[in-house]
């Protein structure tokens, strides 16, 4: 979304959060009334300001709930555990149990929808569109305790923190729980956010069936759990009026720069895809190298060339997953698919790369030298064939100036110091992608120790912790006052 105004989005969105909605049973509590308002008129926002919140109380729930889907150990300390707590598996299910229940206790109305999307509302003054802190409780099936649960667990913080200040916003705000944000188990990112942007159709998304050869999909693990919600998947039915997410950096630079804060201005394009080779079974032992049509060695080939791609053109190629037949140790393969994720910060750099990765691709495929990686090899006289599939597609995208803006605000707030606040760009997917393309959406990211992430070792300081859940907090506060003072 460009800058729309606030009050232009808001006005032309009507929300219903009554438990007439609600596929499973919630609990309304009812917020006292205020002894702190976000709208005052001070012009210095000290009462948004004077709101703290309790970092041992956020360090300790989020490390008790990851109990739920614990991973490999990778160090001697009691939290040096990662994460496997993939999209509805049964710790998922464990998680947005408790995630109901705790949001339910701090007097928000609960809804989920066809995706499992789980949204939790803390009622206003006054009626409308809920700012949403949002992101997601799944993990990679070797993954940390930080992406995706931080942001939940912040925005549980904030409605903590609210509560404790008998705080009452001006409009509703909420917390977010996005189902199969990682895509590790059901192979699209995103997917539940996609549903809800209209982007990616319910259908294609309760079909999706679980990576390894499994035979659940979305939708019968959604019924499994329960949390097949009857509520519509759709930014039509649970519009919102802004969705700011809290994020790990998952890279480098805010650790390198000394800096505690990102303000995500946007996040760059990117497309999976997976690529087949076909070539042919034979021998390891009686089949020539001049006869052979090898898919993996052309696999690896390809690969290669990705990466001296992706260098050429100032973009990433990666491949995660790679899957060989008929998977003997005495028998060439004939068949190898593997997976290829481009990324780039402009859509026209991922474009150029699509167009050479299938021209080149091709080419090697039936035998020509491209990029020399056939020297000091014999050629084949067999050609091989390559395949594609476009998996999944994500454009660039930039975050509203107002979200933005109330983050860089905050930011400065919390830290004290500009020098510790810095503009960046994600380089990662997140949930946030597709809600910028129906409400004002802002992100922050905080540092990740070493550029850690994906990786059980994945780690961010608790000052860090809660300087983001801080930020994240005044943010969707003053956000929520922008929005009455329009």
């Amino acid at each position: 979304m460009a800058s729309r105004s606030i009050a232009t989005t808001t006005k032309k969105l009507t929300s219903d959060f009554s438990s007439r909605a609600w596929p499973r049973g919630s609990r309304i509590a009812c917020t006292p009334r205020h002894a702190l308002s976000t709208k005052v008129t001070d012009p210095k926002l000290a009462s948004i300001e004077a709101l703290k919140v309790n970092k041992h109380r956020l360090m300790e729930t989020l490390h008790k709930t990851c109990e739920w889907g614990m991973g490999r150990r990778w160090g001697s300390g009691p939290y040096a555990i990662g994460m496997s707590r993939l999209a509805l598996s049964d710790a998922d299910k464990q998680a947005r149990d408790w995630f109901v229940e705790t949001t339910s206790s701090l007097g928000c109305d609960v809804k989920i929808d066809a995706m499992g999307n789980i949204f939790a509302v803390r009622p206003g003054r006054q009626g409308g569109l809920a700012t949403f802190a949002g992101s997601h409780l799944d993990t990679q099936p070797s993954g940390g305790r930080y992406d995706g649960i931080l942001g939940i667990l912040a925005g549980i913080e904030m409605l903590r923190v609210l509560k404790d200040h008998h705080v009452e916003t001006e409009f509703p705000v909420g917390v977010v729980n996005w189902t199969n944000e990682e895509g590790a188990r059901f192979p699209i990112s995103m997917v539940s956010s996609g549903v809800w942007a209209g982007e990616i159709p319910l259908e294609t998304a309760h079909n999706l069936r679980e990576v390894g050869g499994g035979a659940a999909t979305m939708r019968s693990e959604l019924e499994r759990i329960g949390y097949l919600g009857s509520v519509p998947a759709s930014h039509e039915s649970t519009p919102m009026a802004a969705h700011f997410e809290l994020h790990i950096e998952q890279g480098p630079i805010l650790e390198a720069e000394r800096q505690k804060v990102g303000v995500v201005e946007g996040v760059q394009a990117y497309r999976w895809f997976t690529v087949e080779v076909t070539g042919r079974d034979a021998h390891t032992g009686t089949t020539p190298l001049a006869n052979r049509a090898d898919a993996m060695l052309l696999a690896a080939r390809l690969i290669t060339h990705s990466h001296r791609l992706a260098t050429r053109h100032s973009a990433l190629a990666s491949t995660g997953i790679l899957t060989v037949a008929p998977g003997s140790t005495n028998t060439i393969p004939g068949h190898v698919s593997f997976s290829l994720d481009v990324r780039a910060p402009a859509d026209s750099t991922v474009d150029a790369m699509e167009a050479d990765l299938k021209k080149d691709f091709a080419a090697l495929a039936a035998g020509e030298n491209v990029g020399d990686l056939m020297r000091g090899a014999t050629p084949s006289s067999v050609p091989l064939e390559v395949s594609w599939r476009t998996d999944s597609v994500s454009p660039a995208i930039r975050f509203h100036g107002d979200c933005i803006a109330a983050v860089r605000a905050s930011a400065r707030a919390v830290t004290g110091d500009g020098k510790l606040v810095r503009d960046m760009r994600s380089g990662a997917g997140h949930d946030s992608v597709y809600t910028s393309r129906h409400c004002p959406t802002g992100m922050i990211f905080v540092p990740s120790t070493n550029g850690i992430s994906h990786n059980p070792e994945e780690y961010t300081t608790p000052d860090d912790c809660a300087i983001g859940a801080e930020v994240l907090m005044q943010s969707v506060l003053r956000f929520d006052r922008m929005r009455a003072s329009d």
